[in-house]
């Protein structure tokens, strides 16, 4: 293997396909990255056995080959190399050691053998198409919800049904829901439920860019592995087994206290709250109180407490309709979904201190978030 590239290119490639590398491989060649020179064109490639991400572009090759090199050294290296200088590599196939130079510098680098590394499916057909920014919106307000907790593995996954034109997507710890859905154009013929590993679809969302317009996704085949297209880089997953559960049965169908709040000063609120409460396990009072006559305005006032550092409460002007409420919840999941919503206004709705919270898009129907709440 010989070959040429942009010291800029590398860096962004290997920035891609470095997130599927393991920390503490089971393996040591799962600690390396794939080089594949073909062609005209430079594959990486790496994998953890449950999720690959795959990068190729145009090099100059003056001579096909293959090896895999460590992830963290190689990564480290191009990384420090000079802005706009051209890598040159050339592989000593005796010893497995790739010989790097580029400008003053030079390095060897010790690889694996790339027969030893797991073979990993490359491919360009696809089964659906989705728009880009669309699918990226659906990755940030739902993979955020999902347990970080493996006790219950189909939790740390995102539920993604798709049906018709219709694509639902939805998280779940066990304290909070969070569902959006979105079109796809053509939709699918069959009902086609998936549970896709957060890890994986937030690599995804992590790739798009202004250049990404479509995403095309292969389903699953006789094998568990969904496959994400965008353009250059390919993203596969396993999929996570079990069922999820049933989440349309958690949404609450009526309220008896809405309110509609501007998100940027209800997550300031929030975060100020958020500092008294982290000795109280981030637990948050909220007291909604509907305006007293007819004209008026309401309030909410959003408390933190701590009984060594101090407390704090800060008033919100709000539309309320319905009843009075104080309701303890997380204060970080609170912040967590309004960091995701990018709209000027939020609508929060409850029935009551028992039931559970539910944050909703202003005049959008497409998202909805769930908060159980806690008890004081």
């Amino acid at each position: 293997m010989i070959l040429s590239i942009a010291q800029e290119t590398l860096a962004q490639g290997l920035s891609v396909v470095s997130k599927a590398v393991e920390s503490r491989p089971t393996l040591p060649v799962l600690a390396n990255i794939l080089l594949e020179a073909e062609g005209s064109t430079l594959s990486l490639t790496a994998t953890n056995l449950q999720m690959s991400i795959s990068w190729k572009r145009s090099a100059k090759i003056d001579r096909e080959g293959a090896i895999t090199l460590p992830a963290k050294t190689f990564v480290d290296l191009i990384n420090n190399l000079s802005s706009g200088s051209i890598v040159n590599m050339e592989l000593d196939t005796s010893n497995n050691t790739m010989r790097i130079s580029s400008g003053s510098t030079k390095a060897n680098i010790k690889g694996i053998d790339a027969d030893e590394y797991p073979p990993v499916t490359h491919g360009t057909q696809y089964d659906l198409e989705i728009d880009a920014r669309l699918f990226q919106d659906m990755i940030v307000k739902t993979a955020f919800a999902v347990s970080k907790e493996e006790s219950r593995p189909i939790l740390t996954g995102v539920y993604t049904l798709i049906e018709g034109e219709k694509v639902t997507m939805a998280a779940a710890d066990g304290f909070r829901l969070s569902v959006r859905t979105g079109r796809i154009e053509p939709g699918t013929s069959q009902k086609v439920e998936l549970v896709i590993p957060a890890r994986a679809l937030n690599e995804v969302a992590r790739v798009i860019d202004d250049k990404t317009k479509t995403i095309g996704i292969t389903l699953p085949s006789k094998r568990d592995l969904v496959t994400f297209h965008l353009g250059d880089v390919q993203v596969s997953s396993q999929l996570l087994e079990g069922r999820f559960p049933d989440f349309a049965a958690i949404i609450p169908r009526s309220y008896t206290t809405s309110t509609l709040l501007d998100r940027a000063e209800f997550l300031k609120q929030c975060k100020r709250a958020e500092i008294f409460s982290r000795d109280n396990s981030n637990i948050s009072r909220l007291y909604v109180m509907p305006p007293k006559a007819p004209g008026q305005g309401g309030t909410v006032i959003i408390a933190g407490k701590s009984a060594e550092r101090g407390d704090t409460d800060g008033a919100l002007d709000a539309h309320i309709e319905g009843q009075p409420l104080d309701v303890s919840f997380n204060i970080r999941y609170l912040i967590d979904v309004l960091n995701v919503i990018d709209k000027p206004n939020v609508v929060f709705e409850s029935n009551g201190a028992e039931y559970p919270g539910v944050i909703r898009i202003q005049d959008d129907d497409t998202f909805v978030h769930v908060i159980m709440p806690m008890s004081r």
